[in-house]
């Protein structure tokens, strides 16, 4: 996957961080953490690829030898971090220990396999191990310009996606065959990956993580399409939009209209200096409302990035204060076990006076012909 040069700014403001949380290091695996900080999609392998990055010294990148073409050809080249190589027959968690020296307190990336915690524990033995979330989430969170044209761009290639639902949802055609165009329409409309695919007809459409199946489209049936992929920039699409076969049950039209209203509800609460729980209550105070409160059963929305799920979590309990250049979903569902469900999302982001949607299709449900 290509990935777009990574400004040092962000190895600069990580190592600031560090510093005022009281850290001396932080160690980054490959995951989203050392995507973001500099681009590099590394692999995860047994040996140990990590960047460390000293709160008051110069951050370097330890690799395995044979990994260093990669390394050095990846957007680290141009970030002007070190690239440490190590033989086969040398420990790389002593590499690390050496350059370091004594350090007493350290931050993991929370993606970081066990067996890496546990060895640099041992080669660490006096460095109490927290997580790097303490520091990064909050740089992560707040999108800087070139993230929202990143995520900007994300959601105008899953549009075009959701654009062409009529070509694959048809009654005679399984969830799996629909998916499976569907999967190569995202890729064929601006992704480099296919993050995932839900195509939940008529009752499956009561989980929200429905699997694609061998169920038959049928006439009438409600169908909740959910897709996202990553671009070659490296950001996330993610959006969920209703279609029906035909003209839906009478019933399904009537809490549609509540999921819709909850949905605007939500995305008209998003502001500076309102609080994640406040959006998310906007939407699930206009569904309780209407006698649907139990069949909302998960959060309002999630943020996005680099990772399709990341900070901040639209949901009650968290106080989080909105602020310019976050981005999340906004996607309440109504699900009734057994007949069917809904879920409208779209990602949005937190501006300087308001909200900006990143998602533009028609919110209803299509009527697709039969």
């Amino acid at each position: 996957m290509t990935r777009p040069a990574r400004s040092p700014d962000r190895l600069v403001a990580a190592r600031k961080a560090a510093d005022e949380a009281g850290l001396d290091v932080l160690l980054v695996t490959p995951g989203p953490d050392l995507r973001w900080l500099t681009g590099y999609d590394a692999l995860p392998l047994e040996r140990l690829t990590c960047l460390v990055l000293p709160a008051l010294d110069d951050p370097f990148l330890v690799v395995p030898g044979l990994e260093v073409p990669a390394a050095l050809a990846s957007p680290v080249g141009g970030l002007g971090v070190e690239v440490v190589g190590w033989a086969e027959t040398e420990d790389p968690y002593a590499v690390v220990q050496g350059r370091l020296g004594r350090v007493d307190r350290v931050a993991l990336a929370n993606q970081m396999w066990a067996e890496q915690v546990l060895r640099f524990r041992a080669a660490l033995p006096g460095a109490e191990q927290l997580l790097a979330s303490d520091v990064l989430t909050d740089l992560r969170m707040r999108k800087g310009p070139d993230e929202v044209d990143a995520l900007r761009r994300a959601g105008q290639a899953i549009d075009r996606v959701h654009a062409r639902m009529a070509e694959f949802l048809r009654p005679g055609r399984t969830e799996r065959e629909a998916g499976r165009d569907i999967a190569a329409a995202i890729l064929d409309e601006g992704h480099v990956q296919v993050d995932f695919v839900i195509v939940a007809s008529g009752p499956n459409g009561a989980s929200p993580h429905h699997e694609l199946s061998d169920r038959v489209l049928q006439p009438g049936d409600p169908v909740v399409v959910d897709i996202g992929g990553t671009t070659d920039e490296g950001y996330c699409s993610d959006s969920t939009r209703m279609y029906t076969l035909g003209q839906p049950p009478a019933e399904f039209a009537a809490y549609f209209e509540v999921l819709h209203t909850a949905q605007l509800a939500a995305c008209a609460m998003v502001r500076p200096g309102v609080t994640a729980e406040a959006v998310d209550a906007a939407a699930r105070d206009v569904i309780a409302a209407a006698g649907f409160g139990d069949a909302f059963i998960h959060r309002t929305g999630h943020g996005i990035g680099v990772e399709s799920h990341e900070h901040p979590y639209i949901v009650a309990g968290n106080t989080q204060v909105l602020e310019p250049g976050m981005a999340f979903s906004i996607e309440p569902g109504i699900y009734l076990a057994g007949q069917h469900g809904a879920r409208i999302e779209d990602i949005v982001v937190c501006t300087a006076d308001g909200v900006e949607r990143l998602n533009t299709t028609d919110r209803d449900y299509l009527v697709l012909g039969v």
